[in-house]
This record gives C-alpha cells, structure tokens and sequence, in this order.
C-alpha cells in the first residue's frame, strides 16, 4: 500500500485508509505524516468534539487523523481546510468500521479518497510484493510468467497459512496465543465496536449470526438459512448483515451478471473477511476443518479470496470482484474478476492435488458463452504443478497468486 499512498498523497490533498481493526492502517499511514492524532483516545479527541476546524489548524501538517468515526465531526473539517488550500499531502484519515452514521451526508466527496486496506497478504508477509499483482498477469495476457517456488505449499501448508490469520499482529503468534488473541478479538469487536455504530444490538445474538456467516463462508446462503441459525427474524438479521458489513467483518461478493448468459442467481456470496476468524468463531482447529470436507473447501475459497482481495487496490487492471452461479447450480464459477468493457477472468478454488478437466468445466461453459470476452481462466488447487486445462484455462497452485 506504500507506493499507493504516496501516489495519491503526492497529487491529492487527503485519503482515507478503510480496513478492519488491527490489519496495520495506523502503522502504514503514520510513516506519510508529521503528526498523529488518535480520536479513540478522549484526551486527543476532546478538542475535535469541542472546535474540529480550530483543533485541525494548530497541527504540522500531514496529519493522521486515525480512527475518525470516533468524532465523525472531523470529516466536516477536513473538507473545510481543503476547500481552503488543496495542496496535496495534507491528511490521512483511518478507519476500522464504515457507517453512514444515521444517513449524514458524506462531506468528503471529490475531497478525500477513499483506499481499502485488507490484512497482510503472504505475498506481503513473503516480501515479494515486486511481482505484478496475478490479476494484472492474467488480464495482460502473461499466464506464463506464473510461477511456483521449488516447494510448493500442499493442503495442510495452505490451511496453516490460512489459520496464521492476516493481522500483523497475530501472525506473528505461536498458534496457542494467537486463539487467544482471535477470541479477544471477536469479543471487542462485538461489544467496544457496537457501541460506535449501534449499541442497541444484543451482542450475544450478533455473535450467533457471525457464527452462523462463518459456517457459510464463500458460500451462496438464502437470507433465511441464516436468520433461522441466529434465531431472529429477518429484520434483525438485516440490521445485522450491515452492521458486520460496517464492522468490516463481512464482504458480500455481488453475483456477476451479462445478457448474454440466463437463469443467473442474483444472490450475493458472503465471505468472512479474515478466514483465522471461521475457526475461532466455531472453535474448531486444523485436524477438524480436514475432517470436515466441506469447511476445508471453504477455507481455501476464503484464504484465496483475501489474497486476491488484498491486491485489489494496487492492480492496474482495476478488477472488480464477483462470483457466478446459475439456477440449481447448474453452472458456478468461485470468483468472477470483471475487468474494463465487459472482459472477465474467470478463477476456480479446488481443495485438490491435481484437478482434471472436469473441474474446469465451468470455466470451459463461460468462455465458450462470452467468446472474446473471456480473458483467462484459472483453476486454483493444491497441488505443485501448473498445466493447461483447455484453451485460454490453466490449472495453477494457489501459491502463484504470491510467488
């Protein structure tokens, strides 16, 4: 995200870094600026909730202004400074829930950009973020530069890195800890940041539906498998699905759609943004998710999907995410990459070794309905090598994403 933000930062006069708590907004955000500002601590704030336009004025500037939905009066006066003098470099606000805050209107539009942050990637833990983003390689044609390291990962590797959880601060954790830590996490996001968006909700009932989204994770859940798992009708469970979204805890991956193609679902799919949380929240360890054929595979689908979601900011291509399923299933695709005038990249996630060509069966059906507008298609699996599945479908080890 470095170069991102000192892209934006050198032309543009404010950013705002949205991610979920503890994914390293205030760390990278505080290496662009002279001065640090924490509204979630009541000595810094008081002056904000007093004269926000006063208190903005007296800081050398750039400024971080971390966790702004603590005093949302600040996005007023940050839009008023800018109004004032647009000189780039000026602010950076973070954030770790987005809220409309009861319907306000939003002050920062045209004014402050806004950056989505994810966890850490294992292409940033790996440090090998020099590589083009694997979106910008299949949509610019180079497949073959795809490549896989002299030990590929296998199911368990895959799953292990999946449980080390993207929190910086986690994933350095030896495994024991690191429950811990994800459990105190899950408890102060539904207690201490419920009260910022909206403290009437039963905590308790909040956490039966995360559990319930957890079990379901990068699956396509009617609305009503998920209010009957929480027990609460469908009114609550809305109010509950946006606020895990504002907590961003949850990603609703919207379902792809294109004239050309019928009987298309139009239902969302439902990531848990972070897959380390699916275990904590069913307490469940690795020997039980390869147990259960099922969680494994939706395991894999939400490691994959954080890779990619990761990357997604910096990719030159500008993908956009989606997925694809037909009526009774007759034909899905895991992940449907929407790039510029209507092409797609269509990708697989197999919790396999070696998968055959029947598993890229979908892909074969979209490239073949969308003709040259399908770009690529990949079979994501676990094995170790890379071979082609039919004309313009690869299958590829899921470390190709990084390495």
């Amino acid at each position: 995200m470095d170069p991102l933000i000192e892209d934006i930062f050198g032309t543009l006069p404010a950013i705002m870094l949205v991610g979920p708590r503890a994914t390293g907004k205030t760390t990278t955000a505080a290496r662009h600026v002279r001065t640090v500002i924490r509204l979630d601590r009541e000595q810094e704030s008081a002056a904000f909730l007093a004269d926000p336009d006063a208190a903005l004025r007296r800081l050398p500037e750039p400024v971080l202004l971390d966790e702004w939905q603590m005093v949302p009066e600040v996005l007023g006066a940050v839009k008023r400074a800018v109004d004032d003098d647009h000189r780039p470099g000026r602010f950076i606000l973070t954030g770790s829930v987005w809220s409309d805050f009861g319907g306000r209107t939003w002050p920062g539009t045209g004014r402050v950009v806004r950056v989505d942050m994810a966890g850490l990637s294992v292409k940033e833990a790996e440090r090998t973020t020099g590589r083009p983003p694997f979106a910008d390689l299949l949509a610019q044609g180079r497949v073959a530069e795809l490549t896989v390291p002299a030990r590929p990962p296998d199911l368990g590797d895959y799953l292990d890195l999946a449980l080390r959880s993207g929190y910086p601060e986690a994933h350095r954790m030896p495994p024991a800890v690191r429950d811990r830590w994800l459990d105190s996490y899950i408890e102060q996001t539904l207690t201490r940041d419920i009260e910022t968006l909206d403290g009437r909700r039963d905590p308790l009932r909040l956490r039966a539906y995360l559990e319930a989204l957890a079990l379901n994770t990068a699956g396509v859940v009617t609305d009503k498998t998920l209010y009957e798992a929480a027990a609460v009708n469908a009114r609550t469970g809305e109010a509950y699905e946006r606020l895990l979204r504002d907590l961003l805890l949850l990603d609703k991956i919207p379902a792809w759609f294109s004239n050309r193609l019928k009987r298309l679902v139009r239902g969302a799919k439902r990531y848990v943004v972070e897959p380390a949380l699916v275990p904590a929240l069913l307490r469940v360890g690795a020997e039980g998710i390869m147990r259960d054929g099922d969680l494994l595979g939706r395991m894999i689908d939400t490691f994959v999907a954080q890779q990619l979601r990761a990357e997604m900011p910096v990719c030159a291509s500008r993908p956009r995410m989606y997925h694809l399923r037909q009526d009774r299933g007759r034909h899905e695709v895991d992940i449907v990459l929407e790039l510029g005038m209507g092409q797609v990249i269509g990708i697989e996630v197999k919790a396999s070794a070696a998968p055959r060509a029947d598993a890229a069966k979908h892909l074969a059906w979209l490239r073949d309905e969308l003709g040259d507008r399908f770009v690529a298609g990949v079979v994501l699996h676990t094995g170790a090598r890379m071979y082609e599945l039919g004309d313009r479908i690869v299958a590829a080890p899921i470390c190709t994403v990084w390495s």
